[in-house]
């Protein structure tokens, strides 16, 4: 069971498995591992009670005991002495926030919550054997028109409370992620086809980011390809792309399953693809929230943590308990 609603659209949507060649498609961060839903895209009326049933939730691992501040900002530590040896733009580490509960968790109404406050976001949930994941997140990988062949994405990096003003750190940690893009985009265009908006601010709840929009014309025999080179971004994984995923590898304490992986949706006009960021996977007994940040020579530890509370916020502050 899977229930989403898209950007700036208050439908909510299911699938009715029916159908078998389209198809929503969770990719792990590491692409070893996918949860899929099958069926037609079909809008429906209201949430499940039934199929939005706490009893369908497994209880999370014991073995699972999150970091301390201390432990988080002393790792930090050590990969800003990594990035400065190796003289890297970015590395971004992430962390889990567990909370255990007392009492079981409202889905359909934390749901309804998360959609409330993030308008302009992709906002799912989803129950499949067990496995429970809730999310609402703005970041594009890409979106191809299969009528025009345009192809869209945006580079989203740097975050802040909205009522900061940006500071250098954040406006050197989003250029990387433009210029990446922009490299892979341009092998698939046209000379000067490659269209790039000027850099703003994109509001998502309590916090902000630095944003730039990508528009390219391309072959639709290339838009997996182009998935394949742009999955991680710099934004969730850093550059050199291969060099960061192994410090990441090394040092984040848990596997990112599927938070920074992305969800691939497809219908008969246009295919999809979500980067899956402020996300939380959903257990009978605790919550695991997923957050992260883009650790540059110039970060303060102490800050980064306070960036991913803001950022596990985002799920956190829309739950609702029985």
């Amino acid at each position: 069971m899977i229930y989403f609603k898209f950007p700036f659209d208050e439908k909510l949507y299911s699938t009715d498995r029916n159908n078998q060649t389209q198809m929503i498609s969770f990719q792990s961060f590491n692409q070893p591992e996918t949860v899929e839903f099958a069926g037609n895209i079909i809008e429906i009326d209201s949430l499940s009670n039934e199929a939005l049933n706490t009893d369908l939730l497994s209880k999370s691992n014991a073995d699972f005991v999150a970091e301390t501040k201390d432990e988080y900002t002393r790792k930090l530590q050590e990969i800003i002495e990594i990035i400065q040896q190796n003289k890297l733009p970015k590395v971004v580490i992430s962390r889990r926030k567990i909370v255990q509960l007392d009492h079981e968790i409202h889905l359909k109404e934390s749901f309804q919550n998360l959609c409330n406050s993030y308008p302009n976001a992709f906002r799912y949930i989803f129950i499949k054997d067990g496995n429970a994941w809730m999310g609402a997140f703005s970041e594009v990988l890409g979106k191809f028109n299969k009528i025009t062949h345009q192809f869209e994405t945006m580079s989203l990096a740097g975050t802040l409370p909205v009522s900061e003003a940006w500071s250098g750190k954040e406006i050197e940690e989003q250029k990387p992620v433009s210029s990446y893009i922009r490299n892979i985009l341009q092998k698939y265009s046209g000379q000067n086809q490659l269209k790039e908006s000027e850099t703003y601010d994109h509001i998502s709840g309590n916090i902000k980011h630095l944003r730039t929009d990508f528009k390219v014309k391309i072959n639709p025999e290339n838009v997996d390809q182009i998935i394949h080179e742009l999955h991680p971004t710099p934004a969730v994984c850093g550059i050199p792309k291969e060099f960061c995923k192994e410090i990441i590898e090394k040092y984040e304490k848990f596997p990112r399953e599927l938070y920074a992986g992305f969800i691939k949706i497809e219908t008969d006009d246009f295919i999809q693809y979500f980067v899956n960021l402020r996300c939380a996977k959903l257990y009978h007994n605790s919550v695991h929230l997923f957050a992260g940040g883009g650790i540059t020579a110039q970060s303060n530890p102490e800050k980064e943590w306070t960036e991913t509370e803001l950022k596990a916020g985002a799920v956190l502050n829309n739950l609702s308990f029985i």
